[in-house]
């Protein structure tokens, strides 16, 4: 059944779901200990795809209109997409991890931030920011509201904060496919858009940068960055609608998913 496009699921789809983003985001967790100085984002990403068959699942990502790596490792500036590759991590560095695994037939997508090393403040702040924009953002998903009031919590809470929400990306629908209807905006008005039902099973993954919204995509038509090179973070959760209010599935089975934990 849909609605505005937009698929919505039974209540015994819930649990398809919860197991896909709990496989997601162990693996997020189990790769915590090599964000490191000196390691390759090559590195990482190849225990993310051992991983992925460890726990019986399948990458979404390879083969995924000719990508060929199980996460997207986007360090610094780069906004999204970034490709893993043999440069090394430096003291400082931030980075996002977006892993999409698909165990049953259903998808589990999440990303969260890491730092190699002592983390800047201005970094600390930036990531700080991003994280709790997404968590008010889930706080706006209960049936009644709309996407729009999604969008606005968090462009609202970032602003406030004199940092900016990319515009050119963002979350989306999923289920048993990896990119449904619809497109969720991380900025908006408040009571527009499509009204939120339960059943909907959608992405929320703010991208925050330091400077202004703009980004460019680069010549390997994957990594983008921001064109003024401020930094940038990113943090993914999967979520449902539920009768009452949301379900999060693909909350940190090691409560790792802020990387204040490493501090």
């Amino acid at each position: 059944m849909t609605k505005d496009g937009i698929r919505i699921y039974e209540p015994g789809d819930f649990a398809g779901m919860h197991a896909a983003g709990k496989v997601a985001a162990q693996i997020l967790d189990d790769i915590a200990p090599m964000i490191e100085v000196g390691r390759t984002t090559a590195e990482i990403d190849a225990e993310i795809t051992r991983l992925v068959g460890v726990y019986e699942s399948t990458s979404a990502t390879i083969g995924y209109k000719g990508y060929e790596h199980a996460s997207c490792i986007s360090v610094n500036h780069v906004v999204c997409h970034g490709i893993p590759s043999d440069k090394k991590l430096k003291d400082g560095d931030i980075l996002n991890i977006d892993v999409t695994v698909i165990v049953d037939g259903w998808y589990g997508d999440t990303s969260r931030m890491y730092v190699a090393g002592k983390l800047p403040r201005k970094a600390e702040r930036l990531i700080e920011v991003t994280h709790d924009s997404l968590m008010i953002g889930i706080e706006a998903v209960k049936p009644g509201n709309t996407f729009g009031d999604i969008g606005h919590a968090i462009q609202t809470y970032v602003e406030s904060n004199r940092m900016s929400v990319v515009r050119d990306f963002c979350g989306h629908g999923l289920g048993r496919v990896f990119h449904a209807p619809p497109n969720v905006l991380h900025y908006g008005r408040p009571g527009t858009g499509p009204v939120l039902e339960e059943g909907m099973f959608f992405t929320i993954e703010p991208m925050v940068n330091l400077g202004r919204p703009e980004t460019k995509v680069l010549g390997d038509d994957w990594t983008a960055v921001t064109r003024d090179k401020s930094l940038s973070a990113q943090f993914e959760h999967s979520v449902g609608v539920t009768a009452d209010g949301v379900e999060i599935f693909t909350l940190s089975p090691g409560g790792l998913f802020h990387p204040t934990y490493q501090q």
